[in-house]
């Protein structure tokens, strides 16, 4: 008698991840959280995952950019 069961990792149908670990598109999910990107509306989407991820990467690395470039207030003495 097993102690603990295996868990299916939880999504509904027409919900699509990207696999990390197997750079593969699923509807499902079939794999971990830890392993994939996702829920996306479409498999068109999913298969896009890494672009997506790369063009908000870039994004978020302007704004922090911006950020160390801005004045900053002076402590008050």
């Amino acid at each position: 008698m097993a102690l603990f069961r295996v868990r299916k990792p939880a999504g509904k149908p027409g919900e699509w991840f990207y696999c990390l670990k197997h750079r593969k598109v699923e509807e499902g999910p079939e794999c971990p959280a830890k392993d994939r990107f996702g829920p996306y509306a479409t498999r068109a989407e999913a298969e896009h995952a890494m672009d997506i991820v790369a063009e908000r990467n870039r994004e978020w690395d302007a704004v922090d950019a911006e950020e160390d470039e801005a004045p900053r207030p002076e402590k008050p003495a």
